[in-house]
């Protein structure tokens, strides 16, 4: 049940209809009911493995918060009666067994998503070697199918046990309140990843009918089917044209797809994460942003900052910075500023701690070899623009352009593009046709084709392409303008016939120009395959 189906429309309704007239204390239980009936229409056999992220978490966080409690507790009994070292040493004794707790929660929880996902990855790249070797071998495949959500909601409840690890929030001594929070069905397809924390101070709360919100939510909702529908959908046909057929479709085509895929990828991941918020908002949920118009970013790194940005601060907290400042990172820079010098040795913590989360987020996007080229790409391009730094400032020293619109301009087209260039291994995902057809951008000069009907051929009519340019300007026109302001309190203040009005030419131009029939698939989001 994925959210452009009318059973999800159907489903939402009812639960709103039932949420706004049971008593106010029982609404989060009613959230994590229709939590789990909407995780049971993927499979009820899946609902064991959400279940046992949800309770081996609890316990593990109960004993860490537990450990806690009774450390202060005998700490402030045992005040005058140990010594300074006695308490370090207790407390050390404590933090073992919380690290314990920890570590077998994140291996229990990792290990299944790792079993699911990568098994059959590893088999096949085994085989690939005894082929090579010429060994025989008969390893099966497991072919196990992967729960749906179980990347987001295995990430997002291990930001909760290292968290109450950290002692930065209080462990959650509701095990009904946590499996909320773990399942909450917005979220489940495709995020955003969300802190307990910042989740907390809406999820449990009761709510009263609130219209400005509910509104909001709503408006948010449709912008997001809007987005779906009449952009990436309509653009899916014409993505899989060009990469289904790597041979017949080369040179300009290759960008061509870049493009189309580009703004594709967009309106789908940033449209789906629309509907999540909007339909969080409507049980007055607040959900974390999830995009900041990336595509305006100048460089790479920023670009990373404004996409996806929940996952990249879970990278950024959880990993990243774990490593480049563990102890053994920092005795392995130590020994290699003796050797290599300063400029060197102060490097090694970021190279590697960059290299190992960009490894594991290309494998988070999928278990295949283009998704860990892609992240050692992205993660290559950022190390290489850090060194060149100072080749910039002397750029910029002398020719003092950097503040010039045509410059930035500059900068966000070159970014654009190559992230384009870098997210095309997602599309043929195989990468030695990624890279041949990289070599046919610049080999097979066939510009001519586009202007005798090669567009057309590619499974959209001139129709198609006017909707197409305008509802990709209405998207452009909507970042560029929310910079300064936002559309929805602009809305809230006009006169009713306005807002129904707009709800009412929103609503007929998803019906009208949304993507619909045979070849289009209007129910799959791409980032839910992750």
């Amino acid at each position: 049940m994925l959210f452009t189906t009318y059973e999800f429309i159907l489903f939402v309704l009812v639960l709103f209809v039932l949420f706004y007239i049971i008593p106010k204390r029982f609404q989060w239980m009613l959230l994590l009911l229709a939590s789990y009936v909407f995780y049971s229409f993927a499979g009820l056999g899946y609902l064991a493995y959400i279940l046992a992220t949800t309770l081996t978490t609890y316990f593990a966080s109960q004993r860490i918060g537990l450990l806690r409690d009774n450390q202060e507790e005998y700490l402030k009994v045992n005040k005058e009666a140990l010594s300074r070292e006695e308490r370090k040493a207790y407390k050390a004794r404590i933090k073992k067994r919380q690290k314990m707790w920890l570590v077998l929660c994140m291996v229990f929880n990792f290990g299944i998503l790792a079993v699911l996902k990568y098994s059959d990855f590893v088999i096949l790249n085994i085989k690939s070697v005894f082929d090579l070797l010429k060994i025989e071998n008969n390893m099966p495949l497991f072919g196990f199918v992967l729960p749906l959500g179980i990347s987001f909601y295995t990430f997002q409840t291990m930001s909760y046990i290292i968290d109450v690890y950290r002692d930065k929030n209080p462990y959650e001594k509701n095990v009904f309140k946590l499996a909320l929070f773990i399942s909450f069905f917005p979220q489940l397809i495709q995020g955003p990843i969300n802190r307990f924390d910042d989740l907390k101070e809406t999820l449990f709360g009761e709510k009263s009918f609130d219209s400005k919100a509910i509104s909001f939510g709503l408006q948010r909702i449709l912008w997001g089917f809007f987005k779906k529908l009449v952009v990436a959908d309509r653009l899916l046909v014409a993505v899989n044209t060009i990469i289904r057929n790597p041979e017949g479709y080369q040179g300009v085509y290759v960008l061509v797809g870049m493009f189309f895929y580009a703004i594709q990828l967009y309106a789908d991941f940033t449209g789906g994460i629309d509907i999540a918020i909007g339909v969080a908002e409507l049980f007055g949920v607040r959900l974390r942003e999830n995009f900041e118009r990336p595509y305006f970013s100048k460089s790479i790194t920023e670009y990373w900052r404004r996409w996806h940005i929940t996952l990249g601060a879970w990278f950024r907290e959880y990993m990243f910075f774990p490593i480049s400042v563990s102890k053994s990172m920092l005795n392995l820079s130590k020994k290699c500023r003796k050797l290599f010098g300063d400029a060197i040795g102060k490097r090694i913590p970021v190279y590697i701690a960059s290299i190992v989360v960009w490894f594991t987020t290309g494998v988070w996007h999928g278990a295949a070899w283009n998704f860990i080229v892609w992240g050692l790409l992205n993660c290559l391009v950022i190390l290489v623009s850090q060194e060149c730094i100072p080749l910039y400032n002397r750029f910029h020293n002398r020719f003092n352009v950097q503040n010039t619109f045509w410059y930035r301009l500059f900068q966000v087209a070159r970014t654009f593009w190559l992230m384009s260039f870098l997210r095309t291994l997602d599309c043929y995902r195989n990468v030695s046709t990624t890279f041949r057809m990289y070599g046919t951008v610049f080999t097979k000069w066939n510009w001519n084709e586009l202007f005798n009907g090669g567009l057309l051929g590619l499974g959209l009519n001139i129709s198609d392409y006017i909707v197409l340019i305008l509802a990709v300007f209405i998207i452009l026109y909507v970042s560029l303008k929310s910079r300064s302001f936002s559309f929805r309190e602009q809305l809230a203040t006009k006169p009713l016939t306005v807002r129904y009005l707009s709800y009412f030419i929103l609503i007929i131009s998803i019906l009208i120009f949304g993507a619909y029939g045979v070849g289009y698939d209007s129910s799959q989001f791409i980032y839910s395959q992750f």
